[in-house]
């Protein structure tokens, strides 16, 4: 969530666990949040490549 935020996206709503959150220009992702726990590696790198639109090495300069 920090990452996504630095990059410039903004929690729109939440619904039970998962997170909807919204990027000025018009991208969206929603990520699922459950205490205790990691993304799974699958899930976080479809977020990074199709939602976000970035590469992984992209992504983690952010980190």
């Amino acid at each position: 969530m920090v990452i996504l935020q630095k990059i410039g996206f903004r929690a729109i709503r939440q619904k039970g666990s998962h997170v909807f959150l919204k990027h000025a220009d018009g991208r969206t992702t929603i990520v699922p949040i459950h205490p205790g726990e990691k993304i799974d590696r699958d899930l976080l790198n479809k977020i990074i490549k199709k939602d976000l639109g970035i590469s992984r090495e992209e992504f983690l300069k952010y980190k």
